[in-house]
């Protein structure tokens, strides 16, 4: 089984499945495609076309064929890691599991757009100003706060939203770094939450690896020239 990523500086997508498989324990190799545009004619392109003829990452290469959606990568190896932990046990809770993984995967708009992940860099006072001045960040951060935080009053032992680590708190990892990087303010709760996700063992492998790339993508880069 091999996880076909791309810059881990930058690729929010890549992370989820990542840091899932790395913290569950799920066995995997993986396999780097260096983002440098992603325009039809691009090397990164041309390299993901050969796996995915979506030409994206994050892709699953398992059983001779391809997962190219990170929700359907979660579910892929929840079927054939049925006791990793992919899922919380009980059915009511792996339904809003895997409800919060579709929201944070199709909303959150706002802040992809002003906050793109960025772990080696430190954006403390753009993200200041991106607060007072974008209302429609200010909303996306009050909707997750009044998302995840109820959940994580309720969540039993373990500092997780169900617990245990699983698919749920890896689709919301990628957004700890955004809050981290630009300084971004929410509540007490979902403040601690970030912070325990960021300071996760799959995480902080990601984030070692992230900063070792030594890689700058402009087109990753609204807020600086070079690194």
């Amino acid at each position: 089984m091999k996880l076909f990523i791309g810059n881990k500086n930058y690729s929010s997508w890549s992370m989820r499945p990542w840091v899932l498989m790395t913290e569950l324990g799920i066995p995997f190799d993986e396999e780097m495609i260096y983002f440098d545009s992603f325009e039809p004619d691009s090397d990164f392109k041309r390299q993901a076309l050969k796996i995915n003829p979506t030409g994206q990452v994050p892709t699953l290469m398992i059983d001779g064929g391809f997962v190219g959606d990170t929700i359907a990568i979660a579910e892929t190896l929840a079927e054939h890691y049925p006791t990793a932990g992919v899922w919380p046990n009980l059915a009511s809770e792996r339904a809003l599991a895997r409800s919060l993984c579709a929201t944070m995967h199709a909303g959150f708009s706002n802040i992809r757009k002003h906050c793109p992940m960025n772990i080696e860099a430190s954006f403390i006072d753009i993200g200041a100003r991106l607060f007072a001045e974008q209302a429609g960040l200010r909303s996306d951060i009050e909707a997750l706060d009044a998302l995840l935080s109820p959940i994580l009053a309720n969540a039993t032992s373990g500092g997780f939203l169900f617990g245990h680590y699983c698919a749920a708190d890896a689709f919301y990892a990628p957004v700890a770094s955004r809050f981290s990087t630009y300084g971004l303010p929410t509540s007490k709760e979902l403040t601690s939450y970030f912070a325990r996700l960021v300071d996760s063992q799959s995480m902080k492998a990601w984030t070692e690896s992230a900063l070792a790339e030594k890689r700058f993508v402009s087109i990753d880069e609204p807020y600086r020239e070079k690194r």
